[in-house]
């Protein structure tokens, strides 16, 4: 079982949350999650769990339980939604994946392009 551990000190490791649960169970893999550019602890992670009830009892005994001065927010972690409308390329479309270079004015790879619909682009339709 998957779980989200939200709320986490900065300072919290991948081995500090491995630990943690370990004490309900068998831990597959800790990761606290990390900002791309800084390094940083984003203040969340994930604890992947192999048995159902170790992970439910892990759940309910650290669920606002104490860790490095924070209280843990802790429950089964949700799948990703398959369309996460981001928001494309370069300059963007932000209304779902309309990006390319110029947005949904039909830049490089993106929206209706100025040569017909669907992505014409630079070169268009031809």
């Amino acid at each position: 079982m998957n779980i989200y551990v939200g709320n986490l000190a900065s300072d919290v490791s991948d081995n500090d949350l491995r630990q943690t649960f370990e004490v309900y169970g068998r831990v597959s893999s800790a990761t606290v999650i990390k900002d791309k550019l800084s390094g940083e602890s984003r203040g969340f992670g994930f604890v992947e769990m192999p048995y159902k009830d170790e992970a439910q009892s892990a759940i309910e005994g650290l669920n606002g339980e104490d860790l490095k001065g924070q209280s843990l927010h802790v429950n089964e972690a949700r799948p990703r939604p398959e369309n996460r409308g981001g928001r494309g390329g370069y300059g963007g479309g932000r209304g779902g994946g309309k990006g390319g270079y110029g947005g949904n004015k039909g830049g490089y790879g993106g929206g209706k392009g100025k040569y017909g619909p669907g992505g014409g682009g630079r070169r268009g339709n031809r």
